[in-house]
């Protein structure tokens, strides 16, 4: 990843930091078939009235707003919306996404036709690379072939050093065996980049799902099991010798994950923080040889590494040894084909997303091959693709009318800050100065990505993937041990997301959400600021959350709190946590309220901020006048509402709450809306009602 941040998608501090491209986006949050729960999402998908920005057919009156506000602003589109078969969910964001995905076809489709575009052009590269992708029968034709090279080199291994290098090999090709390496900003010195290890080497999607006894989990498991014997034997192995392989894979991953950290304390960043020089990564792992794995990898000049977490590493250690070579050549086997999988011929893409797609999210079909096709291309190729899409969908005016709204609600963050009760003088000042430090990306970046050096050709999609997947690793690399690059952006330009970077101190939004109806110059401005207010509210939230404040205006990781101050955040954010600890997703499954607290207080202080800017702007003004009966500070809350509608499959429910640090849809309306004086004055609930929180239970930021 490049450097840590918090994005709308969210994945956990460190995560963020070592990630790096990999072949066909592998992961099972990828393999979620859009389903995966972003910030926000609005779509034009439904009858939107030019100046209105809402639309009351769906909504469900019948249901009392002071009750469930959810099911009163998003009933209609919930009952109106199944979810298609090639989705885990569907919600406003993925009829957004779905738009967005049509333009790009239009810009690939025309690109692939040119026969003139000149080699070694970004047109010629995203051309053949959505060419190769389409192209079924030359990737049916090529089978298993592009990978024998890789998988004879496993065969092959006969010793320890042989082992070793093979894991540092398939680094390089992007997959992720054993754990983690990356580049990332240094957290107490943030202009400089360094690399990152991290724990990894899991196939399934936490720690968690190896270790929990329960049925489903044991479910789940076997399910697992069965899948990676599946993909074994389409790679050539024998029913029985799979078996025996499967079971190996699963008998290692669990050890991985027995030593591997939770993620909810991975929150924390102090405990994923531990520079440590070259010459001491021996005292964690004796026999694992550092110098030569970073000699194979081309990395001559590490400097100091950041080992996110040292008694994984010690535990590892421990595997390298009791392990003979034959299970670990298993294990690697697995990886490697786990990790191309999606991106090969039919039998294995069906039987990858078997698993990854139905078991663990219940979506039911693959998404049609363009829309993965274009989604690939965007990984791959994305500020190449990005340039195109900026230029004919995302106009001037549309970039300015963003900055400005940053600007109000950055505005009235500010005047939030001077009259907070709770922040003393000292801490104040020192949250304004990190206010006042934020830098703001909106829709594309100053500098695009060179990819000059990334070859792209019509003959393998697979070549083509390994190609932009190794381009990415050795760009990510090389900024090992250098000053930090603060114009590079962490997502591309169509992307309907946003993220705030803590040690960047940064606040970003991508053209792709800056449209209607996240923003629309045509919709009042209650419903706008309900809307992208509330998203640039939610990221600069992030700034101050249980995670960003823990960094300071320059992006270092320090405490520039005072103790009363820093005490009584945490009861404010424990009240979060708690609230959220109650929530039931499904009958005996919870949210987990210390996992999903950041991105909670970023809803509830975005709210907050976006609320009061909407006030401000209001003020020597003319009271806008009521639309469908709705008055301005009713329709605020709506414009935040309907973001959220969405549906969700119960296996995708699950892994939300194992993995995302996102409630789910529905909460992140009941939850921050029924802490706010504003909301229950806009629809004249009582205290009682189910949408008003008790006042001693109130959570509250800002």
């Amino acid at each position: 990843m490049r450097s840590a941040r918090f994005s709308l998608l969210g994945l956990s501090l460190f995560a963020l930091i070592v990630t790096v491209a990999v072949v066909g986006d592998h992961s099972p949050q990828a393999s979620a078939q859009n389903g995966v729960t972003m910030f926000a999402d609005l779509s034009t998908g439904s009858a939107v009235d030019k100046g209105r920005g809402f639309d009351v057919l769906n909504m469900d009156t019948t249901a009392a707003a002071c009750d469930n506000f959810f099911q009163y602003a998003n009933g209609g589109w919930v009952k109106k919306n199944p979810i298609p078969a090639a989705y885990a969910s569907w919600g406003r964001f993925n009829e957004l996404s779905d738009k967005n995905q049509e333009q790009l076809r239009g810009i690939l489709e025309d690109a692939a036709k040119n026969p003139k575009a000149v080699k070694g052009s970004n047109e010629q590269k995203i051309g053949d690379y959505y060419a190769s992708c389409m192209d079924e029968t030359g990737i049916e034709a090529a089978g298993l072939t592009p990978l024998m090279p890789e998988l004879k080199r496993i065969d092959a291994i006969n010793s320890k050093d042989s082992f070793q290098r093979e894991v540092a090999l398939l680094h390089n090709a992007g997959v992720r065996a054993l754990f983690r390496f990356g580049a990332g900003q240094d957290f107490k010195q943030s202009t400089q980049v360094i690399g990152q290890l991290g724990q990894g080497g899991i196939g399934l999607p936490d720690r968690d799902y190896y270790l929990k006894t329960d049925d489903k989990s044991k479910e789940l498991r076997n399910k697992y099991l069965a899948h990676v014997a599946r993909i074994l034997v389409l790679s050539g192995d024998d029913a029985a010798t799979a078996q025996v392989r499967a079971q190996t894979v699963l008998t290692i991953e669990t050890k991985l994950a027995e030593g591997s950290m939770p993620r909810v304390e991975q929150r924390n960043p102090d405990n994923v923080y531990h520079k440590t020089k070259l010459t001491d990564l021996k005292g964690l792992t004796p026999d694992f040889d550092w110098a030569a794995y970073f000699k194979t990898i081309g990395m001559m000049n590490t400097g100091d590494i950041n080992v996110a977490q040292p008694n994984y590493f010690k535990a590892l250690n421990g595997q390298l040894t009791a392990i003979s070579l034959a299970d670990w050549k298993s294990y690697l086997r697995w990886h490697l084909l786990n990790s191309r999988a999606a991106v090969l011929s039919k039998n294995f893409v069906e039987e990858d997303f078997d698993f990854s797609g139905r078991t663990l999210t219940g979506a039911k079909e693959l998404l049609p091959r363009w829309k993965r096709c274009v989604a690939s291309t965007d990984r791959a190729l994305g500020e190449a693709l990005g340039q195109v899409y900026v230029q004919k969908y995302f106009t001037p005016a549309a970039k300015a009318r963003a900055v400005q709204m940053v600007q109000n609600l950055i505005n009235a963050l500010r005047d939030d800050l001077t009259t907070l009760s709770w922040m003393s003088d000292v801490t104040r000042k020192r949250a304004t100065a990190k206010l006042e430090a934020f830098t703001r990306k909106i829709g594309y970046p100053d500098r695009w990505r060179d990819y000059s050096t990334l070859k792209v050709d019509r003959k393998s999609y697979v070549g083509n993937a390994v190609s932009a997947t190794q381009f990415e690793i050795n760009r990510q690399l090389g900024k090992i041990a250098k000053p930090v690059d603060r114009t590079e952006w962490g997502m591309s330009p169509p992307t309907v997301n946003a993220y705030y970077n803590p040690s960047m101190n940064e606040i970003v939004f991508p053209a792709g959400i800056l449209q209607p109806p996240f923003y629309d110059p045509e919709a009042d401005d209650a419903i706008n600021y309900g809307g992208i207010g509330a998203v640039i509210g939610h990221e600069m939230s992030h700034g101050f959350d249980d995670q960003g404040a823990r960094f300071d205006a320059d992006g270092n990781l320090m405490n520039w709190w005072s103790e009363d101050d820093l005490k009584s955040f945490k009861t404010r954010a424990q009240c979060v946590i708690d609230q959220f600890s109650g929530f039931e997703v499904q009958p005996g499954l919870h949210e987990n309220g210390n996992l999903v607290v950041g991105e909670s207080i970023g809803d509830l202080g975005g709210l907050t901020i976006a609320y009061a800017a909407l006030k401000k702007s209001m003020e020597g003004k003319p009271r806008p006048a009521d639309i469908d009966g709705f008055s301005p500070e009713q329709r605020f809350f709506l414009g935040w509402a309907q973001v959220w509608a969405e549906n969700e499959r119960p296996e995708f429910e699950q892994l939300m709450v194992a993995t995302n640090p996102h409630p789910v849809g529905r909460f992140r309306v009941i939850g921050p809306l029924s802490n706010m004086p504003a909301f229950a004055q806009a629809y004249q609930c009582k205290e009682g009602d189910k949408m008003v929180r008790p006042p001693e239970k109130r959570c509250q930021i800002w």
